[in-house]
């Protein structure tokens, strides 16, 4: 039978055969790690590679992400669909092993990692999603969530802010079930860590409230199994410190940054292979080898008798299952979508003028009794974001059965942790700041995107109508920032109905994240027809307009479409041909069809102008070059609201002028 040290060899083998073939990668972190995913995956990951979506799995997360060959090694040894050409194929157009692990790529990758502390973030989220998924389902002999969720992790996630962001709320939330495995290797890209991070990591793991397990050896898997059974005994989460060498195996590599993100070389190969005593071929590994990690009978095993699990549960509690079902498999409920457009038209016809960040809170209202799949939050702005809605009840370390989470002053570490959230099932996370602080947490959201992930951004404090607070809180550049991110949707509604629509379509959505961006000033109601009020939904729409067609169209969204439909009216009044649209998501209605878009903006009519209190350059795709933007070119100042849009020239008659300007050329 072949030793533990054989087996992590084929991880070691498999990691270096690829990067060097691909000439690129860091071979480094899963030498090192290798005897460690040993241990962790052949003798307690609950995992099935049948079926990798097996609802009550384990999480296995590789944050430092570079080392992605360690993972692919693992999932293509222990059976995944990911087969030997697979691995040859590393970092190759059309791969299904790219350079980082990415989540819909690769069968048993949990989650994209690469920018470093942002997969220890995930993995807070996903244990947090299980703890608070067993709270609200599990009942007396019937734990049918009980999972852990495992993490690996470097020095250059350590030294990222976000670490402390999240691994402190871990702490707080006693998120037992979360154990992560430091990779204390003391290299980086630039060489020994000591010149840069001296920080004491375990006193400040234990100060956030964790278990410390110090000075493992890396290398030995009894101590490996020790610190395994220690952590899986706790009742906070685990930092396992391992002490390893980068690169282990490797005669002259080994120990060195030279390891870290280039190949060894096919000289170092050779003599690696001679050191290890692995006597194969390139991506040959033997068939006893392959006997020895195969994990589908196992994993077949373990789902089979979850399944018997969940079906005494089904029987005892068919409502619970059938709703955890539900949840697991991210549908919605069946009445959602009648019951939302009935509080919309609600809404229309009430036609109240408030703040969209209160319409919002309404909304949150009427939808939030429908979802129970929504686990909310705020990074500690609450009372301003207007995100607890009435239902709402606290996540607690001792009771987690609550929907909401207050995450403190972590933009970045709520993002992230929402992500994973996302990514565990069973949730749809929502999450707000200002406006202004997307950008401590830009990262997160770009990696909602990028993973396709139904998680909401909520946003307020929209534009310089924030007023005395100043330019520090003031967004200006942050619109532009995230309607510029694929698969983002990003919504500025005008008005309480907007809002309303603007949170049935991102919670519908379920191919990606969606920003909602609200006001903190009141915006008056804009009446509707019925067709209008379908076509909110379509991102943009004509609101008001003209017989025939238009010389001049105005464009604009949130707190600026009140402006546009003064003028339209001022002009109206002067004999000019006007129409008013309302662009609530950009991206929405770059989606709609040519004829859809046709009928909204007619190619024919180039005298546009576009007006909103955020940064001008983004407007000039829908006006022209020749048209006018009335924005932001600059930062704002510190004012009464309604001082800072006069100096700024959000007026009715700066407005008519720009349109006199714009006719009259």
């Amino acid at each position: 039978m072949p030793s533990r040290r054989e087996r992590a060899n084929a991880i070691r083998a498999l990691s270096m055969d690829a990067v060097q073939k691909a000439n690129s990668g860091h071979p480094g972190a899963p030498m090192g790690m290798a005897d460690i995913a040993e241990v962790l995956w052949r003798d307690y990951l609950q995992h099935n590679p049948v079926n990798p979506e097996w609802a009550n799995r384990d999480r296995f997360v590789l944050s430092n992400g570079h080392g992605s060959m360690l993972i692919y090694s693992l999932l293509h040894l222990t059976g995944y669909d990911l087969g030997i050409e697979d691995l040859k194929n590393f970092r190759q157009m059309n791969s299904r092993t790219p350079g980082h692990p990415e989540y819909g790529y690769t069968a048993g990758v949990e989650t994209t990692t690469g920018p470093l502390g942002q997969g220890l973030a995930n993995a807070v989220g996903m244990a947090l999603a299980e703890k608070v998924l067993a709270a609200q389902f599990n009942r007396d002999g019937h734990d049918i969530v009980d999972h852990y969720t495992y993490v690996f992790l470097g020095d250059g996630c350590m030294m990222e802010g976000i670490s402390h962001e999240v691994c402190a709320l871990a702490g707080t939330q006693r998120l037992n079930k979360l154990i992560a495995f430091y990779d204390d290797n003391g290299i980086s890209i630039d060489g020994e860590v000591h010149g840069w991070f001296t920080d004491d990591t375990p006193k400040r793991f234990e100060a956030y409230g964790w278990q410390v397990i110090r000075n493992v050896d890396g290398h030995d898997a009894d101590e490996i199994k020790t610190a395994i059974e220690t952590a899986r005994k706790s009742d906070v989460p685990t930092l396992i410190c391992c002490k390893t060498v980068i690169g282990f195996g490797s005669p002259n590599k080994s120990g060195k940054e030279e390891c870290h993100g280039a190949p060894l070389g096919n000289d170092e190969i050779v003599a690696t292979r001679a050191a290890l005593g692995w006597n194969h071929g390139p991506f040959e590994v033997p068939a006893d080898i392959y006997a020895e990690w195969d994990a589908k009978a196992a994993g077949a095993q373990r789902e089979a008798a979850w399944n018997e699990k969940f079906a005494a549960y089904a029987a005892a509690y068919p409502e619970l299952a059938a709703e955890f079902q539900r949840r697991i498999k991210g549908q919605l409920p069946a009445d959602f979508v009648a019951k939302a457009e009935a509080y919309i038209a609600e809404v229309a016809a009430k036609g109240e003028t408030i703040a969209s960040r209160k319409a919002s809170q309404n909304t949150l209202n009427a939808f939030g009794p429908l979802l129970p799949e929504f686990l909310g939050g705020s990074a500690d702005l609450a009372g301003s974001n207007l995100t607890l809605w009435k239902g709402c009840k606290g996540v607690d370390p001792e009771d987690a059965a609550g929907n909401y989470m207050y995450y403190g002053v972590r933009e970045f570490g709520m993002s992230a942790i929402m992500n994973g959230v996302a990514l565990h099932g069973g949730f749809i996370p929502y999450g707000a700041t200002f406006l202004v602080f997307m950008e401590y947490a830009c990262n997160a959201v770009r990696m909602a995107a990028l993973m396709k992930q139904r998680v909401l951004f909520v946003y307020t404090h929209d534009s310089i109508g924030l007023g005395e607070d100043g330019p520090t809180h003031q967004p200006i550049e942050q619109l532009a920032s995230l309607r510029m991110t694929p698969n983002l949707d990003t919504w500025r509604p005008a008005d309480a109905v907007e809002s309303a629509v603007a949170w049935k379509s991102a919670i519908q959505r379920n191919d990606g994240p969606s920003a909602l961006i609200f006001s903190r000033q009141n915006l008056p109601h804009q009446a509707r027809d019925a067709a209008q009020l379908a076509d909110v939904a379509r991102g943009g729409y004509v609101l008001k307009d003209c017989a025939g067609e238009p010389e001049l169209i105005l464009i604009a969204t949130g707190s600026e479409v009140g402006l546009a439909v003064q003028a339209f009216d001022k002009l109206t009044e002067q004999g000019h041909k006007v129409r008013v649209v309302s662009m609530p998501s950009t991206s929405v209605f770059d989606q709609q069809d040519a004829g859809y878009k046709q009928s909204v903006l007619p190619v024919q009519v180039g005298a546009r102008i576009a007006i909103e209190a955020a940064h001008a350059d983004y407007w000039y795709k829908y006006v022209g070059l020749e048209g006018r933007v009335i924005g932001m070119t600059t930062f704002g100042e510190s004012a009464p609201a309604a001082a800072l849009f006069e100096h700024f020239g959000f007026t009715v008659d700066n407005v008519l002028e720009v349109a006199a300007e714009l006719l009259d050329a």
